[in-house]
């Protein structure tokens, strides 16, 4: 998770309110995680200390132009601050010195959402959840369908991402490729982004001397690999960015497909016997608290409705199904 105002910028001013929630929602729900044994050697998730925005001199521009669209998408949106090349240097002294102005998005904070995922798959285990993994699937209100037959439940909740587009016609995928890397001479305390004419390029710090990269947002369902160019253009603008990752080791190359409705919003659709929650796009753990929340309130039977946006009465009118 990272970056809810950048993604406003980028999608709609909804996506900044549910990341205002989701800031506050993931400490208590990491509190709430029980830790296991190792869980001394367990490191920490969350960190809330903002995200930085830089750009060379020659592209200073595309910071102003970041500032004019977040001020129109989320005119109420103050915490952003300005920043010198010698206070971009104090903050982050391992970033290459020709950066002269930046943007620091203060109320920002990032996840590490592997770990995450460990912790919480480890939970699953030792209540005796029954996982089935790369198992395909089709649903209906109080039916899960297998290869394997059916199998009846009081309550489905569909949260399968583009594994639902046979059933959700107006899914679609968009493709994502990310770089891994790993190095010890360089190190971050918080995302930064590079904002260029082209290309907005991000680099998360990940436990173990890891940093994830990516900025491609390519209109297309295809699940090959990353093409040449695009390690090109991901592993030159993160030289660019420090000179010390000339040496980092390229430990992992992923591409992936981002479920998205047309409006790139996720939505939720209620049925009888049936909750389908899809659609996050890009913005899949800043979301997360949100569309969870929705989801609990309509199992509860809850008429709370946190985010009016979320629930489609309208199109379950037309059948996702």
């Amino acid at each position: 998770m990272r970056c809810k105002f950048g993604t406003a910028v980028v999608s709609d001013v909804n996506v900044y309110r549910m990341g205002q929630f989701a800031l506050q929602r993931w400490p208590q729900w990491l509190k709430d995680l029980p830790q296991s044994d190792l869980s001394q050697n367990t490191p920490e998730l969350f960190f809330a200390k903002g995200s930085l925005l830089v750009a060379h001199p020659q592209d200073e521009s595309e910071l102003q132009q970041f500032e004019n669209e977040l001020n129109f998408v989320v005119p109420e949106c103050r915490s952003y601050q300005w920043l010198s090349g010698h206070e971009i240097q104090t903050l982050e002294p391992d970033l290459h010195s020709h950066f002269m102005r930046g943007l620091l998005l203060k109320e920002e904070g990032h996840l590490h959402n592997r770990e995450f995922l460990q912790q919480l798959g480890d939970e699953l285990i030792r209540l005796n959840i029954k996982i089935r993994e790369n198992t395909l699937v089709e649903i209906d209100p109080h039916t899960v369908r297998t290869q394997s037959g059916s199998e009846k439940f009081d309550l489905v909740i569909d949260c399968r991402g583009l594994g639902a587009k046979t059933q959700l016609k107006k899914l679609r995928g968009v493709r994502g490729e990310t770089l891994h890397v790993e190095t010890s001479e360089i190190h971050l305390q918080r995302p930064v982004r590079l904002m260029h004419p082209r290309y907005q390029l991000y680099v998360v710090p990940k436990p173990n001397n890891r940093f994830i990269i990516g900025a491609t947002q390519i209109e297309s369902e295809d699940r090959s690999p990353v093409t040449l160019q695009s390690s090109l253009e991901l592993g030159s603008a993160l030289y660019t960015l420090s000179p010390a990752f000339a040496e980092a080791r390229i430990v992992e190359m992923d591409t992936n497909l981002r479920p998205a409705f047309m409006d790139n919003l996720p939505k939720i659709f209620c049925k009888s016997g049936l909750i389908i929650a899809n659609g996050l796009f890009r913005h899949g753990y800043l979301l997360a608290p949100a569309v969870v929340e929705q989801v609990l309130a309509q199992i509860a039977q809850d008429q709370t409705i946190l985010f009016p946006d979320l629930l489609q009465t309208s199109l379950l009118e037309e059948s996702p199904l």
